[in-house]
């Protein structure tokens, strides 16, 4: 009992070691974040290693914490500048997905949207129509429990923002791939979900406003 005891806050620590480390060092990969916690902390045995959902859930309470006002600032400015790029991108089935709509979003974060078509050159070429400077590489993403894949994926600013696209298969807009932080299918918004999503949020501030 005294060893799971030990286990269990080992665990706690590295969480919120992990999400004080993403918080203020602008790291965005868990499984990075949680090698540099159990570093710092001298922990190595991999029963004390917490799931992504332990640190994302210790990343909100961090934020809540000590950013307060300033972070949910830089999501709400993430998710405005989301509504421009969603309407952007309409030709592309376009989803919201991410830090910016878990809300974990912070002063570092990029607006990551998914866009969908079979057309591999259709989103480089819209993005060079309109003559928007790119970057592109690739990101492994799990379709379902078969399926696997590389896809690509374009970088590129706008409203001293950073935007991250990743193009996937037309017909995975009716089925989110499996996020990386608990295997189920990721959340997604369209447009319309997004704006219903601000309207909330507006209405929330001001029933909250005194």
């Amino acid at each position: 009992m005294h060893a799971q005891t030990r286990t269990r806050e080992r665990r706690q620590q590295l969480a919120h070691e992990a999400a004080r480390l993403m918080a203020e060092g602008g790291i965005r990969d868990y499984h990075l974040a949680k090698l540099k916690a159990a570093q710092r902390l001298g922990i190595h045995d991999d029963a004390s290693l917490p799931r992504n959902r332990e640190i994302e859930e210790a990343l909100r309470e961090y934020q809540r914490l000590f950013l307060g006002s300033d972070q949910a600032f830089e999501v709400r400015r993430r998710r405005e500048a989301a509504v421009n790029a969603l309407e952007f991108f309409r030709d592309f089935e376009p989803r919201l997905v991410g830090a910016t709509l878990e809300g974990t979003a912070d002063g570092n974060s990029e607006v990551a949207l998914q866009l969908h078509c079979d057309d591999a050159d259709a989103v480089p070429r819209w993005l060079d129509e309109h003559g928007i400077p790119t970057q592109s590489h690739s990101r492994h993403l799990r379709l379902d429990r078969q399926r696997e894949a590389d896809f690509p994926v374009w970088l590129f600013s706008a409203e001293d923002l950073s935007f991250d696209l990743t193009v996937l298969p037309a017909d995975v807009v009716r089925q989110a791939p499996l996020s990386g932080v608990d295997g189920k299918p990721m959340r997604r918004a369209s447009l319309a979900q997004l704006r219903v999503l601000l309207a909330d949020e507006e209405i929330a501030g001001y029933e909250a406003s005194p």
